[in-house]
């Protein structure tokens, strides 16, 4: 469900009231905060609380109901250090029913971070938390739209500590886990690595990472098979997959890289997926969005995408 500060239950609300969702799940969340908003915005939603994913029945909007909050703990675009914790916890028992089976993927709403760590001072984000309790290092997140994929080697980190990180091992593993996802998304998938430095490098006269990291991960891909080639230069690799056509997926040196140019191409429409998981994870590309929470007039596009890439990849 989110935080309940922002706008992820009544993105949710929204989405079922007008029949965009056509798969069967749960909500994890609390009833005080989904009724709070369907009250208050008019949507007429049937809620049913539930105490695990095994009560679901169809034409209510199933809730397993974590009883953390109490409507007078809601404030809609306010920071919030019950809402951050609680969104906290929805995550912790999604997670866990994923690992036992009980549910097929997760479907995340944004949580604010600020709020979380106020109560997690170590909280850094979903992935890193859902990456934690399934016991694996490598994850990393995929941002996808109809119009462009790409996966950053490093995410949320310092410019700084992200220009170290950009090492071939890493970048080995991102390829990797990029074919790998892309390859059930797409038939014969093809797949950019862009470069750190301008103009990649230019031969080192820009700086050696794309000689001494790069190029050596992209060859070790190459011999292992993957469809892969770079780098590239970052100012026209997206010119080469979004208008040419020549990839449908780059791997991005850095977070920023690869987001400025998806979210300017698609931005309700882009969809976060974790790779490196042993479960499906999948989120919606947008924050709380404090600005607006409370008023209705959230997009519901995201989150609609998130489940179809949800329901792809159990598939």
């Amino acid at each position: 469900m989110g935080d309940a500060s922002g706008i992820g239950p009544e993105v949710l609300l929204k989405a079922f009231a007008n029949g965009e969702i056509h798969w069967p799940f749960v909500a994890y969340g609390d009833l005080a905060a989904l009724r709070l908003y369907n009250e208050r915005l008019g949507y007429g939603v049937a809620l049913r609380g539930i105490a695990r994913p095994s009560e679901y029945r169809t034409g209510d909007l199933n809730v397993v109901d974590h009883q953390l909050l109490r409507q007078a703990d809601i404030t809609p675009g306010k920071l919030s250090e019950k809402a951050g914790s609680a969104a906290r916890e929805y995550v912790v028992s999604a997670t866990r029913a994923a690992l036992a089976g009980d549910i097929a993927a997760i479907v995340t709403l944004p949580m604010n971070k600020e709020a979380t760590r106020l109560s997690d001072p170590e909280f850094t984000g979903h992935t890193e938390l859902i990456g934690a309790m399934c016991g694996v290092q490598d994850v990393t997140i995929m941002l996808a739209s109809d119009e462009l994929i790409v996966t950053p080697v490093s995410t949320h980190m310092s410019l700084l500590n992200a220009i170290r990180a950009a090492k071939q091992a890493r970048i080995q593993t991102i390829i990797q886990l990029t074919a790998d996802a892309v390859g059930k998304l797409i038939a014969k998938p093809r797949i950019a690595v862009a470069g750190l430095n301008p103009h990649a490098g230019e031969s080192g006269s820009f700086g050696n990472e794309e000689i001494a990291e790069i190029i050596p991960a992209v060859e070790w891909a190459q011999r292992q098979g993957y469809p892969v080639e770079g780098p590239f230069p970052p100012d026209t690799v997206f010119y080469l997959a979004v208008r040419r056509k020549k990839f449908d997926a780059i791997v991005c040196m850095y977070h920023d890289q690869g987001h400025i140019p998806s979210k300017l191409l698609d931005f309700e429409g882009g969809v976060n997926i974790a790779l490196g998981l042993p479960i499906v994870r999948t989120s919606v590309d947008h924050g709380t969005a404090f600005d607006i929470a409370g008023t209705g007039l959230a997009s519901t596009h995201s989150l609609i995408r998130a489940m179809e890439f949800a329901e792809k990849l159990t598939r």
